[in-house]
């Protein structure tokens, strides 16, 4: 740094005419992250309409997308489990999809309630207001109107952070429900200890066979108040296709919960390890304040300037969308789940969810300019996935391939 400081001193003093273009030449060469691109990011764009979008919390391709789920029907405009025109939120699922035509995931569904403990989603099921909802870069946060709970969202890459304030004592209950949004095929919940338990969930939407694991700490010990499962080991162990559980605690007035959900492809083991990773920390604006961080690095790759604030909105919205997938979808160790189901490793990032119908005219060109490693990942992702399922993805996600639309648009973006 020092050494090129130099040679720019020397070129300056040689060559004057040079002396407003080194300002530029090291503007690129040290791109400014202090700058605060991700202010101009409104994730409610897209909400409403036939926009598709969800506004909740995840990091610049990361395998979390922490958000309320207002539709559970898999409907067109519910694909990504939210609409700006609903009043009623069901829950806070793991992972959604960004605009797409046909609805799936909402993975690993936990909502908070008072009171009671109800399985049945209409119940435990609550308002909300928009006038109560915020959201930004990395965070989601609302008022659950029914129990006066306020739920803040962020993420890390692998692992998911709620924190719920409960505004009156009383019994707190979490609900957890596997038979959110899709089919269950096969589901698992694993009592580890009072404070932490283990999910597994298999199933079918658009994608016909998806795999998910995570692992669940929460704050403060949690004891089970009701389930409903087709097998019950000792309350130790449910499985079967029809599951959910309530974990209840007593709290007192503006007393907080944080849980923490890490999710892995491959297995509970994964899930571990992921959390070990990313889920040490019990501070919730550290994490938030990190994810903020890391969406200004990836905004900052293209810098406009303008004195229209909407303008600025739009293009920096616009672009955070462009992050927001392809998806991570392998653990902190390099294992991921191929398209054969089966358990590799890999030494580059693998990802899932590839539009490519949509994304190789302008997406892909776009990430060849301002993210070449990312690119390259791809790449070498389409390589594994052709070694181990035989074809180079069409439209593939959670190791699955939907054949959705017509062409092989994966060989345009290797060209």
């Amino acid at each position: 740094m020092i050494f090129l400081w130099v040679i720019f001193v020397i070129l300056e003093s040689q060559f004057s005419k040079m002396k407003k273009l080194i300002p530029l030449f090291l503007l690129f060469s040290f791109p400014l992250f202090s700058q605060n691109f991700a202010q101009y990011v409104n994730t409610f764009i897209g909400t409403g309409g036939h926009g598709h979008t969800f506004p909740g919390a995840t990091v610049p391709f990361g395998m979390v997308q922490l958000s309320p789920d207002t539709r559970i029907d898999g409907s067109w405009d519910g694909c990504s489990g939210y609409h700006y025109s609903d009043k009623i939120i069901y829950g806070f699922s793991h992972t959604h999809l960004n605009g797409t035509g046909v609805s799936d995931y909402g993975d690993i569904l936990l909502m908070p309630t008072m009171g009671n403990p109800s399985l049945d989603h209409k119940i435990y099921s609550s308002e909300f207001s928009h006038d109560n909802e915020n959201a930004s870069a990395g965070f989601y946060s609302v008022k659950l109107l029914d129990d006066d709970i306020d739920v803040k969202l962020t993420t890390t890459k692998r692992v998911g952070y709620h924190e719920y304030t409960f505004n009156k004592d009383g019994n707190a209950n979490i609900i957890l429900d596997l038979n959110h949004r899709d089919e269950l095929l096969e589901g698992e919940v694993k009592v580890i200890d009072s404070k932490a338990i283990e999910v597994f969930r298999r199933s079918k939407a658009w994608a016909e066979n998806q795999y998910i694991f995570a692992r669940i700490e929460f704050s403060k010990p949690m004891k089970i108040s009701t389930s409903k499962s087709d097998k019950s080991d000792l309350g130790k162990l449910f499985s079967g296709k029809n599951l959910a559980i309530a974990f209840s605690t007593s709290v007192k007035k503006n007393e907080k919960i944080l849980v923490k959900v890490a999710l892995s492809p491959t297995s509970y083991d994964g899930a571990e390890k992921n959390m070990i990773a990313e889920g040490n920390s019990n501070d919730f604006d550290f994490i938030k304040k990190n994810a903020e961080n890391d969406w200004n690095k990836e905004l900052s790759k293209i810098e406009v300037t303008s004195n229209d604030k909407d303008k600025l909105t739009i293009f920096y919205t616009a672009l955070y969308h462009t992050m927001i997938q392809p998806n991570l979808a392998m653990d902190v160790d390099g294992k991921y789940r191929g398209r054969d189901h089966k358990i590799h490793t890999s030494n580059h990032d693998y990802y899932t969810v590839f539009s490519l119908w949509d994304t190789f005219r302008a997406y892909h060109p776009l990430m060849t300019l301002i993210d070449k490693k990312r690119t390259v990942d791809f790449i070498n992702t389409f390589i594994k996935q052709y070694e181990e399922g035989g074809r180079l993805p069409v439209w593939e996600f959670a190791s699955n391939e939907t054949f959705c639309m017509i062409g092989y648009h994966s060989v345009s973006v290797i060209a």
